[in-house]
């Protein structure tokens, strides 16, 4: 094969594995780390992320004779950041040689970047290759040792995986086999998502057709609840409320059945608090480890990995998770004891729900006062509460567009559920038990399965 002239500082596009290539930067691996045997490859650090690895040089093709091919090929918001990433840095480099020239040198020479040569297998001493402007950093270490761990005062955690929780190729899989209960709006993407990243998936859907799709994606068919929880290390579930929780666990065939020592279960679903503690002792009491981990967001930031994960219960098990929670979300949280992400969740669904409400109430009293509604959205999102969810929701209002995001009979359950939250802590809750009406009305004009935007439908009828 010939050889292949790269240097340190090389732009390059990298593929790793199945996963589209991805922008990076020929680097000096670190001195402790050698090469993997019988491969001619690259050490290359990857923009918009923390991330590097070995790169075979088949898989590195030179970054700007092959930038439209890519950008045509590769979607998405984290690839655009990665791309733009790569043009700051040449703008910087640019600006930076530009200086360099204009005060010159004593001998008016640019000294050239040395070649780096296609690392052989018996190629054992790799200090040679050593850029001192690089700070050392190994592939190999654990995923969470690459992740930002944040104690806050009141003892939860948060685990941030920076830009990179979800990039193409970036995430070392568990070797822990996944189940995954539930495939609607939420658990389609997070599914879709673990599969991207390399995981085990085993899928099971009440409506089994949905699983097909997953099938061909790589995913592994459960016939039954029980038989997901007992193959499976892990097995995660993501229905739409209390009743469907508990049914999935306590049911027949249900998850209970399958527990057994060890096993994992991890409840994604938004319900109250009650079910969490009962749920949790049930599968505890099996010898299973439990944990919460209800996530904010929407059908589009599943899609997009970008969830909001909120975990309580087992730390040991929220560790355990930490590749999937990586695949699925940019942030997850640790709130301590089973109960309060429920308790968290909840909270926080009541202000978006109530937000969607009055946002909707400003946009049909701006129409019932002869303004522009489009004119009040422009103000609005010039204003302190500009938004990419209010961008979104009002054009999609002006436009009569209330395909589900995230169900409204979903976020009026939520509701439903934080203000009785609020009544056993004796807190009231006024501004959600008003919006809580204004959705039940929603409802009532059969908007239930519509997105929670269709809360404006409520104003207009």
């Amino acid at each position: 094969m010939a050889t292949v002239h790269l240097r340190i500082g090389d732009l390059v596009w990298g593929k790793l594995g199945r996963y589209p290539p991805w922008p990076g930067k020929v680097v000096s691996p670190p001195k402790d780390l050698k090469k993997p045997r019988g491969k001619k490859c690259h050490f290359v650090k990857f923009f918009g992320t923390e991330d590097h690895a070995w790169i075979k040089v088949e898989q590195l093709k030179p970054y700007h004779a092959h930038k439209e091919e890519m950008i045509k090929i590769n979607k998405g918001k984290r690839f655009q950041q990665a791309v733009d990433a790569v043009e700051d840095f040449l703008k910087k480099a640019k600006g930076k040689e530009q200086n360099s020239e204009g005060k010159g040198d004593s001998k008016g020479k640019k000294t050239p970047n040395k070649p780096l040569k296609i690392l052989e297998e018996d190629d054992e001493d790799l200090s040679a290759l050593k850029d001192p402007s690089e700070k050392p950093a190994s592939s190999m270490e654990p995923i969470s040792k690459r992740l930002k761990i944040v104690e806050e005062d009141t003892g939860s955690t948060s685990i941030q995986a920076a830009d990179s929780t979800a990039i193409n190729g970036s995430i070392t899989p568990t070797d822990k086999r996944i189940g995954f209960l539930g495939l609607g709006l939420m658990g389609s993407g997070i599914v879709s998502n673990l599969l991207k990243m390399g995981h085990v998936v085993t899928v099971w859907n009440r409506t089994a057709e949905k699983c097909d799709l997953f099938i061909q994606e790589g995913a592994r068919l459960g016939r039954t609840p029980a038989e997901v929880a007992s193959t499976c290390d892990i097995t995660f579930s993501c229905v739409s409320d209390p009743k469907a929780a508990r049914d999935l666990v306590l049911g027949p065939s249900g998850v209970l059945q399958g527990i057994r020592p060890g096993k994992c279960y991890v409840e994604m679903s938004t319900v109250d608090p009650e079910t969490i503690t009962e749920l949790s002792q049930v599968i505890t009491l099996r010898g299973g480890r439990f944990l919460e981990a209800p996530v904010a967001g929407s059908q589009q930031l599943s899609n997009d990995g970008m969830l909001v994960i909120v975990a309580a219960g087992d730390r040991t098990v929220y560790e355990d998770c930490s590749s999937c929670f990586q695949a699925m979300g940019k942030t997850s949280f640790f709130l301590g004891e089973a109960g309060n992400a429920a308790r968290m969740m909840l909270i926080l669904n009541m202000v978006q729900g109530s937000f969607m409400a009055t946002i909707a109430e400003g946009l049909t009293l701006a129409q019932a006062t002869g303004q522009s509604q489009q004119t009040f959205l422009d103000i609005l999102c010039q204003g302190q509460m500009a938004s990419t969810f209010v961008d979104q929701k009002c054009q999609n209002i002006l436009q009569g567009n209330f395909k589900p995001d995230y169900y409204l009979k979903h976020i009026q359950k939520d509701l439903r559920l934080a203000i009785s939250m609020g009544d056993m802590a004796n807190h009231p809750t006024p501004m959600a038990a008003a919006a809580n009406e204004v959705y039940k009305r929603a409802k009532a004009l059969d908007q239930s399965d519509n997105d929670i935007s269709a809360v404006y439908r409520a104003y207009i009828h």
